[in-house]
């Protein structure tokens, strides 16, 4: 009887501790979103509180504080959205775990920002709108500072919504919506913003094309010979010194134009000679990988590991390097205005404003990366390092095509373009491969199979979301620019 007591007493007691221990995982689950956004919020009241102290009593100190807040929220943003951008197809394809890739990440982001981000910033750009339209102080700081809540804003909504966009699509949008608020349509040079609304569209659409180009080239070059690992020994150095050379020019071109004009021939130069050291360089790294490499397309894949890391590195320095402005550019701007009182066309970013953007970018990374990182690696469509290097030199490819034809593109849209190109090609591949070796079967199982290889292989859905936020990301924010504006100018 007593035996049995104790069984029923240390059955209530396990059966407790279960229930504690579920009450514990529940709580914890509800607390993880809640500590990054409490972090967030420390990271943007210190923000404020910095401004606010170096600007002391001085004239304008409130909207200098309100500006140092909200480019400190469109910093985590930026890090939050658009760096999944870089390591999301690195963490699809299992080259770097999650942990390490977001470490790698905040590391290249910040000194990106930090060594390459811009001397000078354009507070606001005489492309988009013009310059004389906006002529006093108040009106230009309420312009920036509208531009910046309502580009963050929209950002903040996109990652909710687990879209990514482009955060300098998302500045523009603002920057039209506060400059038609504040001096009118005339005030827009639309044809600009007509060139870079076309951009949009073709971009994305060249991305998905190269990249689908060099997963062709690899599979009938490398994939589908008799002997992969001389056709790997061969084709692989070329296509690592092609990388190689491709960000080293996308670097001179675009990553380091805010610190020193590079001429394009120079950079072509310079990414040529780089890109033949690194070939050289990679011809005994491949031999030794595959001494003892079985000739199989599954080892062949591994070989682009290494590349993938490289890249993906290069590319979160150039997106520090380059994006960091959309959260600071404007702030910049009204702490110029606010101090000196010239609506200079270009200034001098003091290094507070710096620290604000490149950290801003590094805490949004931490804290809320991972959700956009997961859904471009792994839920757009299946990748392995081979489709991520493809994707990578895609998108580096692409911008410096844009660039040398003066294309104002979006990274963004190019990378997510290439992720999407490598899944259609895929998918086309594997269709025509199905109808080529099944002709007999009856039309009801082969249309079963086409759906079932669709859903497999590029999720509609995603398809839709991204492309309906990418439509809709100027608009938003100009319409919420124009709001803030009004507002502000109402209550000052």
């Amino acid at each position: 009887m007593t035996e049995i007591h104790t069984n029923s007493r240390w059955k209530a007691l396990d059966s407790d501790l279960h229930r504690i221990s579920r009450i514990e995982h529940a709580n914890a689950f509800v607390a993880r979103p809640l500590l990054a956004s409490g972090v967030a919020l420390a990271f943007v009241v210190l923000a404020g509180l910095t401004a606010a102290v170096l600007f002391g009593q001085a004239d304008g100190r409130l909207v200098v504080v309100a500006a140092a807040v909200f480019g400190a929220y469109m910093a985590i943003n930026v890090g939050a959205n658009d760096v999944a951008n870089n390591m999301g197809p690195a963490v699809g394809a299992n080259a770097l775990p999650m942990g390490v890739a977001i470490t790698i990440a905040a590391i290249a982001e910040s000194a990106g920002a930090l060594l390459a981000g811009g001397d000078v910033v354009t507070t606001i750009s005489r492309d988009i709108v013009h310059p004389d339209s906006v002529t006093t102080e108040a009106h230009f700081i309420w312009a920036m500072l509208a531009a910046l809540m309502s580009a963050a804003l929209w950002v903040n909504i996109a990652t909710w919504l687990r879209a990514p966009v482009s955060t300098t699509h998302s500045v523009v949008g603002g920057v039209v919506g506060a400059g038609v608020a504040a001096a009118g349509l005339s005030a827009v040079n639309w044809s600009t913003v007509g060139t870079i609304a076309l951009s949009w569209m073709v971009s994305p659409v060249i991305g998905g094309a190269v990249a689908a180009m060099f997963l062709a080239f690899i599979r009938a070059r490398i994939l589908r010979q008799d002997d992969k690992i001389t056709a790997a020994r061969r084709w692989v150095p070329i296509l690592v010194g092609l990388m190689a050379g491709a960000f080293a020019t996308y670097m001179a071109v675009k990553g380091l134009e805010r610190v020193v004009q590079v001429d394009p021939v120079i950079a072509l130069s310079t990414g040529g000679g780089l890109g033949l050291v690194f070939w050289r360089l990679t011809i005994p790294w491949v031999h030794r990988r595959t001494r003892n490499m079985e000739n199989r397309r599954r080892a062949m894949k591994s070989l682009f590991g290494l590349p993938l890391i490289i890249a993906a590195i290069f590319l979160s320095f150039a997106h520090g390097a380059n994006d960091v402005a959309n959260a600071i550019g404007p702030l910049a701007g009204i702490v110029h205005v606010s101090e000196f009182h010239d609506l200079a066309a270009t200034v001098a970013v003091p290094q507070w404003i710096m620290l604000i953007g490149a950290f801003g970018i590094s805490f949004g990374l931490f804290l809320f990366g991972p959700r956009l990182i997961r859904m471009v690696g792994t839920q757009i469509t299946k990748l392995n390092p081979m489709r991520a290097f493809c994707i990578a030199l895609a998108t580096a490819l692409t911008v410096i095509l844009a660039s040398w034809l003066g294309l104002p593109v979006s990274t963004t849209h190019i990378a997510i373009g290439a992720v999407f190109g490598v899944g259609f090609f895929r998918e086309w591949e594997t269709d025509r491969r199905w109808k080529k070796s099944n002709q007999q079967r009856p039309p009801e199982q082969r249309r079963a199979r086409e759906e079932r290889q669709r859903r497999k292989l590029v999720r509609r859905s995603h398809f839709m979301t991204i492309l309906g936020a990418w439509m809709v990301t100027v608009p938003a924010s100009a319409v919420m620019s124009a709001m803030i504006f009004g507002l502000l100018t109402a209550f000052h």
